[in-house]
């Protein structure tokens, strides 16, 4: 099973856990990003996350396809927030479940990865003097 949403709504890490399990799943590993306050000691007052949702929601689904392929895992969940964000929120869930703990935390690591390096999802980090783009993909 997986299940991916990309939302203005905030996170709930506990909805996300409830839609990952089930029965035959042993282990359940998670990640959950957040906000910082600081970047390179510049204090974070926002961050603004926008995104090409069609191809990000597809780009997500190819990356859990494969996760479920090479690691054999059974259900994963993927929530990312877009809009503005401040310090302390959830920006993404990532939820991985299976009966083999290695399996889950590998895949859990897999997807934050590859979805940082190819998911058309942008970050612009605003500081009190200025602001900043990041992990912008081409």
């Amino acid at each position: 099973m997986i299940d991916i949403k990309i939302t203005e709504q905030k996170l709930d890490i506990t909805e996300c856990l409830a839609i990952a399990h089930d029965l035959g799943s042993g282990g359940i590993a998670n990640f959950i990003g957040t906000v910082r306050n600081k970047t390179k000691d510049k204090p974070v007052v926002r961050l603004e996350y926008e995104c090409y949702l069609s191809m990000a929601i597809k780009e997500i689904r190819k990356i859990a396809d494969k996760a479920i392929l090479q690691f054999s895992v059974r259900n994963i969940v993927v929530h990312h927030r877009t809009g503005v964000l401040f310090p302390g929120e959830e920006a993404v869930i990532i939820v991985v479940s299976d009966g083999h703990r290695d399996a889950v935390f590998d895949a859990c690591r897999y997807i934050i990865d590859t979805i940082k390096q190819t998911v058309p999802i942008w970050k612009k980090e605003i500081f009190e003097d200025g602001e900043e783009w990041v992990s912008a993909h081409p």
